[in-house]
């Protein structure tokens, strides 16, 4: 009778484990804009990891056409409402593609991996670039902005999140600027190696 007491006592305040979560903020690219949601690159990562053993939770928070800015507004109430253990940040190339001031960039950026940090979140951000019509300055300027980002915080970073698709036609959709379904996979490999580390063993 008293070895059922106690482990019913241990039960009791034994932590339950629960399954780390991992918050995707971003915008089309992982919105899965002009194809179906399930094929989009987030929706095969929230695959991968269940094949791999991952106990691993992903909300995809990510709207088409978000900027730093509504990311930023949007990002508390998220956390409050999800406690994630990851976040990964994809935003900023809708700040470019408007032609954004870089220091803005940057500055909602930080704000937005400070936030998370505090919350206790590891981050991975991912960088983008643009297309060369908006200027050797600007692009490199903006580039900049995101391996500032990761340094000054000692963040997870991928450089160029488009690098396997942005050059590949039969990758991309018609407007030029979103990957088709068939380069969603490409997306996930890109991110990939920079976010096997923040997660737990499976």
């Amino acid at each position: 009778m008293l070895r059922i007491l106690v482990l019913s006592w241990l039960f009791i305040i034994a932590p339950i484990s629960q399954a780390t979560t991992l918050l995707v903020l971003g915008d089309s690219l992982s919105a899965a804009y002009g194809i179906a949601p399930e094929r989009g690159w987030v929706a095969l990562l929230d695959k991968r990891l269940q094949q791999q053993g991952y106990a691993v939770s992903v909300v995809n928070a990510s709207i088409s056409g978000e900027t730093t800015q509504g990311g930023l507004s949007r990002l508390p109430r998220l956390l409050e409402q999800h406690q994630p253990d990851i976040v990964l940040l994809e935003l900023g190339a809708n700040d470019g593609l408007r032609g954004t001031f870089p220091p803005v960039i940057r500055s909602n950026l930080n704000r937005l991996t400070q936030l998370s940090k505090q919350q206790g979140a590891r981050v991975l951000v991912l960088g983008m670039q643009l297309p060369p019509n908006y200027g050797p300055a600007y692009t490199r300027r903006f580039a900049e902005v995101f391996t500032g980002v990761a340094e000054t915080h000692d963040t997870a970073l991928v450089p160029f999140f488009m690098e396997k698709v942005a050059l590949e036609p039969s990758l991309m959709q018609g407007d030029g600027l979103h990957p088709n379904a068939a380069g969603q996979p490409f997306l996930l490999d890109t991110v990939w190696p920079a976010l096997v580390p923040l997660l737990p063993r499976p």
